[in-house]
């Protein structure tokens, strides 16, 4: 069973992701309002926000055993057949809102990053030869972990693949009062088709930003 998607993400008037101010306040308490079981979010996006805020504390001994925390948090769920997390992890683990993380891999992951994952008790998974395999992906959440209802707020390339493999069926739009022009990168790119969707709601907050919630019809 492939669980219920949700795209949630923060643009500006013109579907930029980037290069403005998000208001996080806004878009933390949107993703709140939502009862799901894991957040998927993809490795570039979790090392940017790391990154943005200086370089990760040095690790500590708790950083290598499993949170003891409610089973009602959400998995945080990362693809990273490269890596690129090595070193950063303990970060994502220590979010007081993240139950645990889950790690998808490939055969072609380095074998020092496998070890890295097995010394600090980190659940992971192969489920591809090289690429991510998505729909394997996201069957094995809904049967390990219970996950019924995902949400994403990961950037343009994850998000755009899920919705080219008709996985999404719910997007989440705060817009922003601003208009990024020439340095936009913008949210929708690289859909390879005409999405249908249907308006299921529209709310103004702090009388600037909008909310958009969509259902898709593929």
């Amino acid at each position: 069973m492939i669980p219920y998607i949700i795209l949630h993400n923060s643009i500006s008037l013109d579907g930029s992701l980037i290069n403005f101010e998000v208001n996080m306040e806004l878009h933390y308490q949107i993703a709140s309002k939502y009862k799901y079981d894991a957040r998927l979010i993809g490795s570039n996006t979790i090392k940017t926000g790391i990154e943005l805020y200086g370089s990760a504390p040095p690790e500590e001994k708790k950083d290598f055993q499993k949170p003891d925390r409610a089973n009602q948090l959400p998995y945080w769920v990362i693809p990273d057949t490269k890596g690129k997390l090595k070193g950063l992890l303990h970060e994502v683990r220590r979010f007081e809102y993240c139950k645990d993380v889950v790690i998808l891999i490939s055969n072609e992951t380095p074998k020092e990053y496998i070890d890295y994952l097995e010394k600090r008790d980190y659940d992971f998974h192969i489920v591809s030869r090289r690429h991510i395999d998505l729909k394997k992906s996201l069957e094995l959440l809904n049967k390990k972990y219970i996950v019924k209802i995902i949400l994403t707020d990961t950037g343009k390339i994850l998000g755009n693949f899920l919705i080219n493999q008709g996985f999404v069926r719910e997007i989440s739009l705060l817009i922003h009062p601003v208009i990024v022009g020439k340095k936009s990168y913008n949210i929708f790119n690289s859909i390879n088709k005409n999405i249908n969707l249907k308006l299921s709601k529209f709310e103004i907050l702090a009388r600037e930003y909008i909310w958009l919630i969509y259902n898709v019809e593929y």
